[in-house]
């Protein structure tokens, strides 16, 4: 694929957006926005060279506090472009309006199997309870920093367990439709050394579902990511590390595995459904990345209400 194609940050994420569409667009195509040098890639350092390179489509992979200026900048200078920003889409809610761009929010796992998976097995059952619990130690995430100095260890680089692992908040309602937020509970409950909250406890509903419980956390020393939907003669657990589904349904139960897919293999699909303009169902758009960031707003306006009883 011969298209032209601009990263904005190297971190851990960025080298990852950087391997992927290295093997979609050609390396040689792939310009890197960073101060780093780096000797397999070609790079700018400043905003303002972009206009010399006129990327077709920018992915913007710097911390989330930043994501705004990024946005603002390309509608300013630029139309016609295709551009993904790293999930959430910023670290709070904005109004500003975008007219000249597409954009999408790299909310990968909508193509991850065993969600669409889920998403085909509910939809016509009658369902009771969800619960999602993603946990994992943050000092084990990144290899290249210090977590204490890294983003998710900062507030004003848009740190925190809400932030970081909205994913969930974003499959709950890929799965369940839109939350309405009962009870919400963000702390920092660990020795970690850093200023954000590494704990979120959040129970809501939705049309569908009238009871779910979402819970994130930074400490977990065993990796966890998990989905327990329970229903009227359906049982669910959804394992996204051991890739599998154990399914009680009536009263069979059966395992499906999904053991043939990488972590990549989401990313992947993602760029290809922007690139190609395929499965564009299954893209979180700029609109919804923004109601999502509406839900990240609400959950925190219960928690810190919570912090004060």
């Amino acid at each position: 694929m011969n298209k032209s194609v601009l990263i904005s940050g190297y971190g851990s994420i960025g080298r990852r957006h950087a391997n992927i569409l290295s093997k979609i667009v050609k390396k040689k195509n792939i310009t890197i926005l960073t101060r780093q040098k780096l000797p397999n890639f070609r790079t700018i350092k400043t905003l303002e060279e972009l206009n010399e390179i006129d990327p077709h489509y920018i992915v913007i992979s710097n911390p989330t506090s930043d994501h705004i200026n990024k946005v603002q900048y390309i509608e300013k200078n630029f139309k016609n472009k295709l551009i993904l920003v790293e999930k959430p889409l910023f670290s709070k809610s904005s109004k500003i309006k975008i007219k000249n761009n597409k954009y999408f929010v790299g909310y990968h796992l909508r193509f991850n199997p065993i969600i669409n998976f889920l998403k085909k097995k509910i939809k016509s059952k009658k369902i009771w309870n969800a619960s999602i619990l993603c946990g994992s130690y943050l000092p084990s995430w990144r290899s290249n920093i210090n977590y204490s100095k890294s983003s998710s260890a900062k507030k004003n680089l848009g740190g925190g367990v809400l932030l970081d692992l909205s994913h969930e908040l974003d499959f709950t309602q890929q799965l369940f439709g839109k939350i309405k937020i009962e009870h919400s509970k963000s702390k920092k409950l660990s020795n970690l050394k850093i200023e954000t909250d590494d704990f979120l406890s959040v129970i809501g509903k939705t049309k569908k579902v009238p009871s779910i419980q979402i819970t994130l956390n930074y400490f977990m020393r065993q990796p966890t990511r998990q989905i327990f939907i329970d229903g009227k003669n359906i049982s669910l657990q959804a394992d996204l590390i051991k890739k599998n589904i154990i399914c009680h349904e009536g009263n069979k139960k059966k395992v499906y595995n999904f053991k043939n897919y990488s972590r990549n293999f989401d990313y992947k699909k993602l760029h290809l459904a922007i690139l190609r303009n395929k499965h564009s169902n299954r893209l979180c758009t700029f609109a919804e990345g923004k109601q999502l960031m509406y839900l990240i707003e609400q959950i925190r306006s219960e928690s810190k209400k919570n912090k004060t009883l």
